[in-house]
């Protein structure tokens, strides 16, 4: 059973010793009173392993004998975790001191409120600070073509997300999920789908929350560093194997998620969308091309979960298709007083 207002930290680590220590050192620097963290390695060859061993009396840390892939290992990380909410951390993230308190925080506002994201800020790969500080997310939106795109990502912080506002999901860079969520969107026990193995699961998990009637709620006082290194910009710098999974994972992600009535409003730009990242990966990518047998053998048990989430969708089709607009799509949240946390976690607790 969950333990109220106890949050477990889960961080997938892979070749992650650049990041790694200043990561768990921002995370047991929080304000927040109970806290647990769960590290998951996912058979580092780097020294990321060395250095957890230094952080083995204050984390829960499991070594994998394999790579399962950022999915499988948070899902893994979940199961064991103890907290009413877990908080989702890359290991390229640094929190401020009052992040995970501030989360929380918003997230009591309201019982529907499955997900809550702060303001992350980008910061280079040697925890240098820009000149001007930069956005990286604000929320995930998506558009009518179906990308998923980060709120405000690489603008310069001008103070324009300053405002609490129900966007469509969070970034699992830093996102703080909700237990309860968690339970009712899981899918044969698997939250994030283990079929991606690695990147956009977070979105995955956002389209599907929105189906089953969760909110997501974005908090501008809650601040992180973030080192984002993949952007819409910089495929040619990425390596082929996570192209390959995101090709697949974008065809994946829609034949769980998308309605008829959703490709009905926007089929023109879906198909366009669609059919020049097939050109693409013939001319340009072939090293993805990979994702299509990868898609076709995954094609049954990837619908058994389309029919579920059919199945238990609480919400309309004019609701889901408020969210798929050109802007980001963003709704009005009131900002949370003490009354209201007090009188939201009285109801919580009887």
């Amino acid at each position: 059973m969950a333990q109220p207002d106890l949050v477990t930290v889960t961080i997938v680590t892979y070749n992650s010793g650049r990041f790694i220590k200043r990561c768990l050192e921002s995370v047991l620097a929080q304000k927040h009173s109970s806290m647990e963290v769960v590290v998951i390695d996912n058979n580092s060859t780097d020294g990321t392993i060395d250095i957890l061993e230094q952080f083995e009396g204050r984390c829960r840390i499991f070594y994998n004998d394999q790579n399962t892939g950022f999915a499988a290992a948070q899902n893994q990380a979940i199961r064991l975790s103890r907290g009413e909410w877990i908080l989702t951390l890359n290991p390229d993230v640094l929190l401020l001191p009052n992040f995970i308190a501030q989360l929380v925080e918003a997230g009591h506002l309201h019982p529907r409120i499955g997900s809550v994201c702060g303001k992350l800020l980008t910061i280079s790969a040697t925890f240098d600070l820009p000149d001007r500080p930069r956005v990286d997310s604000t929320g995930i939106y998506f558009t009518p073509m179906l990308r998923h795109l980060d709120r405000g990502s690489q603008e310069v912080d001008n103070g324009e997300y300053s405002n609490f506002e129900y966007v469509f999901g969070a970034t699992a860079a830093a996102a703080l999920y909700r237990r309860e969520m968690i339970d009712d969107v899981s899918i044969d026990g698997e939250f994030f789908d283990s079929d991606f193995f690695v990147y956009r699961e977070d979105a995955d998990v956002a389209w599907r929350a929105q189906l089953l009637g969760w909110r997501c709620l974005y908090t501008p006082n809650p601040r992180a560093y973030h080192v984002r290194n993949v952007l819409p910009g910089n495929r040619r710098a990425l390596p082929a194997e996570i192209n390959m999974h995101s090709v697949k994972n974008r065809f994946l992600m829609r034949i769980k998620n998308m309605t008829a009535d959703l490709y009905k409003r926007h089929w023109f730009w879906i198909t366009f969308r669609d059919a020049v990242v097939v050109v693409c990966c013939f001319t340009r990518e072939t090293s993805s091309l990979r994702a299509f047998p990868a898609i076709v053998k995954s094609w049954q048990r990837v619908w058994a979960k389309r029919e579920i989430i059919m199945r238990r969708r609480r919400v309309t089709d004019e609701y889901i298709a408020s969210w798929f607009q050109e802007a980001p799509a963003a709704r009005p949240a009131p900002k949370p007083t003490p009354a209201r946390v007090q009188s939201r976690l009285r109801t919580a607790r009887g």
